[in-house]
């Protein structure tokens, strides 16, 4: 079977791209719980914590640190992230290519993380890349 998200790093999968580097893709998820939601995919595909090496995991952390930084300076006005990784089908993970979540959150937003997993879309995706790879390259320049 193959790997969704090793498509996509391959380029032959459609995703909405909004941060790249040498070892990490930063793609809007498909079904987001809030405007902004990102999945930082690693490169070179390992499939959950258990043979994910730990700096595939602080360089995955890295840069959805940067990320998180773009959803609080840019239009999509975040006052904070979730960060996560879930490892493994109980802990609900679903692509078996590990992968942290960036899920901006705004004061008094009421997201429950468990409320509503089917029925999650961005009605403006483009629009919302568009915006985090500003947000990025300003960042860049910043900082």
């Amino acid at each position: 079977m193959a790997c969704v998200f090793c498509e996509i790093v391959a380029g032959t999968a459609p995703a909405v791209r909004v941060y790249e580097d040498d070892a990490f893709l930063g793609i809007l998820d498909i079904r987001p719980f809030t405007r902004g939601h990102t999945l930082v995919v690693p490169k070179r595909h390992s499939v959950d914590l258990t043979d994910t090496p730990a700096e595939t995991l602080a360089g995955m952390l890295a840069a959805g640190q940067r990320i998180a930084q773009a959803t609080r300076v840019s239009e999509l006005g975040a006052t904070g992230n979730n960060l996560a990784i879930n490892d493994g089908k109980s802990a609900m993970q679903t692509v078996f290519h590990i992968h942290l979540h960036v899920i901006p959150r705004r004061d008094g937003d009421k997201l429950s993380l468990a409320k509503g997993m089917v029925l999650r879309r961005d009605p403006d995706r483009e629009g919302t890349g568009r915006i985090l790879r500003e947000a990025l390259i300003a960042l860049d320049t910043t900082g």
